[in-house]
């Protein structure tokens, strides 16, 4: 199952930013964070796309992979579908917000929601930077793996 799933995130993936074409972007990300309980650093690494659909609402996947910052070899893969919103689409600063859903996977899985916000800088047409706030929350018991993403958009 585990071979299937890595073609099928990226097909899902290069749909979304295939089809968006000017109504939507790329990007990739590197992200420092911490595991809440513990206080373990982290890092995440993956990129993704997302359309937009409808007055600055949006729709995207991506994939990655997250790990402890002293030993990725110790780390998962990350895929996630969410939910966002761009204000002020057509300006050089466009803040976004986000939501949606997180699976961690190894040799097992684990479900999680997420949820963020930051910005996209537009500093050259079709270029810029993103940079945003991303913690994906397990339940029961609560977990939090929150991150800090720099990354470059594209569109």
């Amino acid at each position: 199952m585990r071979s299937k799933l890595f073609p099928a995130l990226m097909l899902i993936i290069l749909t979304i930013s295939a089809t968006a074409q000017n109504r939507g972007q790329g990007y990739i990300f590197a992200a420092p964070g911490a595991v809440e309980r513990g206080g373990a650093a982290t890092l995440h690494f993956g990129g993704g796309g997302e359309g937009l659909f409808y007055r600055g609402l949006g729709a995207g996947a991506e994939i990655g992979f997250m790990g402890p910052a002293r030993n990725l070899g110790e780390g998962f893969g990350v895929f996630s579908v969410n939910g966002s919103y761009h204000f002020q689409r057509d300006k050089k600063l466009v803040p976004f917000v986000t939501s949606g859903y997180s699976l961690f996977f190894r040799n097992g899985s684990a479900n999680l929601v997420n949820f963020g916000g930051g910005v996209h800088y537009w500093f050259r047409k079709g270029i810029g930077l993103r940079v945003e706030f991303r913690d994906h929350v397990q339940p029961n018991p609560t977990v939090n793996f929150w991150q800090f993403r720099f990354g470059l958009a594209f569109r």
